[in-house]
């Protein structure tokens, strides 16, 4: 009952942030850009989304976008290394509030740009064509920014516009970003939608690949010892495992998806391996579950005289952060998400994107979610043009409020 008092108290302070931003002249203007600016908006998405960029190989659609940085003002504009593209509006304070937007696209969408040989198109409320659904955010970033530098509109703390590379690797271009700003953020904003949802904690996730070795050799010289005895024995138990129920209210999750050994039927195989998959909101129940799983892996490799290893394939942090719900990043966020139409906003605490990085650090952050489009990874994939819009209105709202200026 406290706890909802505590948000309560929180909202009402954030609709009345969120009222005196919206009385400023700059910032009505602001708004009016974005919905002026609808065509040439969608006609950058057109121009951004038709870029090839799958995890790993973004630079061309990293430079396009520090171009667009470039060409509205932004000051500091550059492209690193992963590649990531970053544009500052100055603030005073020293401190900052940090948009991120994902750069990359996944491995099928670039396979189907290259199929199609031709750029995405406008069609009505629709840009359609592979490249299209991750690039709104991107897009949708860049209008708030050209709109907040257009207007006038003056903030306290620097506003940092990052367009951030392999997202879906490993969030590389988030974790470079984190270390730049980690010290004097006021937040993390993940845009990832137009705030129909709002996620303030995060999921940590594991992936482990167990890697069991032994001797091979022909079905002559005997069966024993044998890498998939070991890896049978360790699935087995590894799945038993009491976590997941005894921590459901924390949805703890053990899963094994893959399992890879041996080529021929009268060859027992040297080496095979089996994917692991573990996560939960809390990340102590992840640690406690690797530590039992080492235990399990340690009495197998005993039993079986097989060698067995865990390697880890991608290690995401996250967790939760005491009092974010009540916080002013997710109550603003929330009262923003209402005021652009939303009666119902979905807040949660298992959010899963570069957001993570930041709230594994222990540094506020927040996940915009809600509608892009739809058939993402297909031929057919489209972007939503006024969730497009909404998602730029909802980005300058949080500039104009969160970032302190006038």
């Amino acid at each position: 009952m406290l706890s909802l008092l505590v948000v309560q108290a929180s909202s009402a302070m954030a609709q009345v942030s969120l009222e005196k931003a919206l009385r400023q002249d700059s910032v009505q203007k602001g708004l009016q850009h974005i919905d002026s600016g609808r065509a040439a908006i969608a006609q950058s998405l057109v121009e951004i989304g038709g870029i090839i960029s799958p995890s790993g190989q973004e630079h061309k659609r990293a430079q396009a976008v520090a171009e667009r940085m470039r060409a509205m003002g932004l000051a500091q504009v550059r492209v690193d290394e992963t590649p990531n593209a970053i544009g500052i509006i100055p603030g005073r304070s020293g401190k900052a509030v940090i948009f991120i937007a994902t750069l990359d696209d996944l491995a099928t969408v670039a396979a189907h740009q290259k199929e199609a040989g031709t750029m995405p198109r406008i069609d009505g409320d629709r840009v359609v064509g592979p490249g299209t659904n991750t690039s709104l955010v991107t897009v949708a970033m860049l209008a708030a920014a050209e709109a907040l530098k257009q207007n006038g509109i003056m903030p306290e703390h620097d506003l940092v516009f990052a367009a951030v590379a392999q997202e879906e690797t490993g969030l590389v271009g988030m974790k470079k970003v984190y270390e730049e700003y980690k010290d004097r953020a006021v937040g993390f904003v993940d845009i990832l939608g137009d705030g129909q949802s709002i996620s303030y904690g995060a999921i940590v996730i594991h992936w482990w690949k167990v890697i069991a070795s032994g001797p091979g050799g022909h079905s002559l010289r005997g069966g024993l010892p044998n890498v998939n005895q070991a890896i049978g024995r360790s699935v087995d138990q590894i799945l038993q495992l009491p976590h997941p129920k005894e921590h459901a209210d924390e949805r703890a999750v053990i899963n094994i998806s893959m399992l890879n050994s041996g080529a021929v039927y009268n060859h027992k195989p040297e080496t095979g391996w089996f994917s692991l998959d573990i996560r939960s909101m809390d990340g102590a129940i992840v640690e406690d579950i690797e530590q039992n799983v080492a235990e399990i892996l340690k009495q197998v490799a005993s039993d079986t005289q097989i060698e067995l290893e865990m390697e880890p394939f991608q290690l995401t942090p996250g967790g939760q952060i005491p009092g974010a719900r009540e916080s002013v990043l997710v109550t603003t966020a929330e009262a923003i998400s209402k005021h652009l139409g939303f009666e119902e906003v979905r807040v949660s605490n298992m959010g899963s994107s570069n957001m993570n990085v930041a709230i594994g650090g222990g540094t506020p952050a927040i996940g915009l979610g809600g509608g892009r489009g739809g058939r993402r990874g297909y031929p057919d994939e489209w972007a939503d043009i006024p969730v497009m819009l909404r998602t730029a209105k909802h980005v300058l709202l949080l500039a104009a409020t969160l970032g302190g200026g006038k």
